[in-house]
């Protein structure tokens, strides 16, 4: 997740780059502080740092953006705090632990099954990352691009897929 902010400018890592105003940034901050939340507060091991409470109502939403006033290097470092703490749950814990999630309808659960939804959640916003940084500037996968394809060649196959979608049918209405 971290390396998708590599060579980007502040603005380029905050601005929003979807209708719902997904970003970079807050994508790194979401999942510091859900993972914080998961590995900490459900296993009675609290995150030592200071993270809204998960019902806070007033604070609902602010997860997924940074304010003017955060920097990249407090999130991201934050985040890497983040990874000590629950690789520090995950040691000391057994997988069959139990763990209570309150905003979970069933909210008695083991390590297991918040390691799955942890891998699962930072994997889907992992394919976030990587959609956002291509519209930024084009880079793909987890790394530079090592595939000798170049912009003229993404742009003859973004194309092609564009004439094969337009001969299959008519586009619907948005």
């Amino acid at each position: 997740m971290l390396r998708k902010l590599d060579g980007l400018s502040e603005y380029d890592i905050r601005r929003p780059l979807t209708s719902t105003g997904t970003n970079l940034l807050g994508l790194v901050k979401h999942l510091s502080v859900w993972e914080s939340r998961y590995f900490g507060e459900v296993f009675g091991r609290p995150f030592p740092e200071h993270v809204p409470r998960w019902d806070d109502l007033e604070q609902r939403g602010a997860d997924m953006w940074a304010a003017e006033h955060e920097t990249r290097e407090e999130i991201t470092g934050r985040y890497r705090r983040v990874w000590e703490h629950s690789d520090a749950t995950i040691v000391a814990l057994a997988v069959d632990s139990p763990g209570y999630v309150p905003w979970w309808p069933r909210p008695d659960v083991m390590l297991f099954n918040v390691l799955v939804h942890l891998l699962t959640e930072t994997n889907r916003h992992a394919g976030h990352a990587d959609i956002l940084r291509e519209q930024l500037d084009a880079e793909v996968g987890p790394g530079p691009d090592r595939s000798g394809r170049d912009a003229a060649f993404r742009e003859n196959r973004r194309a092609e897929i564009e004439r094969v979608a337009k001969a299959a049918g008519p586009a619907t209405a948005c």
